[in-house]
């Protein structure tokens, strides 16, 4: 219950930030759905392997590599899932990010992660 808690709060944040930030396109709720299916997969499956290999450069740059590599995962998502676009590079990363805080101040209100 609490997995399908995360992905419909997950897909809802997907949609609100794609009504406000220019450059991210999302057809409806099926496809932010989905979108968050998708991003969930990839961030259990893809992303460690990517940090594991771009450790050294993680290091160097104190862990700000992290948001590239979210970033990337946010692209790999749009190749994926028809529907749900994102224009460039810059706009994946700020669209990581926000998600990213949005998602940490969604779980600290419903108390998650106690």
């Amino acid at each position: 219950m609490n997995l399908l808690i995360k992905i419909l709060i997950t897909s809802g944040l997907v949609l609100l930030i794609a009504n406000f930030m220019p450059g991210v396109h999302v057809a409806g709720f099926t496809t932010a759905l989905i979108v968050a299916i998708v991003l969930g997969l990839l961030n259990i499956f893809i992303k460690p392997i990517l940090v594991l290999l771009t450790l050294p450069v993680t290091i160097i740059t104190l862990g700000l590599f992290l948001l590239v590599i979210n970033a990337l995962m946010i692209l790999l998502c749009t190749k994926i899932v028809g529907g749900f676009s994102v224009d460039t590079f810059w706009t994946a990363l700020f669209f990581s990010i926000v998600l990213s805080l949005l998602q940490s101040i969604m779980n600290g209100v419903l108390g998650e992660g106690k």
